[in-house]
């Protein structure tokens, strides 16, 4: 079982090439136990584990090497978009405020 974590990519291929059945645990679909109270990589390794065991571990897919670009470039450019198209709303906020009047999105860019 490997953690959704960043540059995951190269342990999850080595473990499988080892022939080991990998599990990508989904992080943001877990809810932590409301009363534990020990926390670090050895807990979470044991609740993870035990979720596991009960088959309810949220997981996520592991894409074959070949795919990972494509799904990569995918994300960044979703990031991108948000980030232009918050910048471009900002830019038409602060132009309503200081003058008063809106401004559309292509005058902006």
């Amino acid at each position: 079982m490997v953690e959704s974590t960043f540059n995951w990519y190269w342990l999850v291929d080595g473990l499988q090439a080892a022939g080991f059945k990998v599990h990508l645990a989904n992080t943001t679909a877990i809810k932590r136990y409301e009363g534990l109270k020990h926390s670090g990589d050895e807990a979470d390794a044991r609740y993870l584990a035990h979720l596991l065991r009960l088959g309810i571990l949220p997981t996520g897919t592991i894409l074959p090497p070949e795919q990972r670009a494509i799904r990569d470039l995918a994300r960044k450019r979703m990031q991108l978009v948000r980030s232009r198209t918050t910048h471009i709303l900002a830019v038409e906020n602060i132009t309503a405020r200081q003058h008063g009047a809106r401004i559309s999105s292509n005058q902006v860019k």
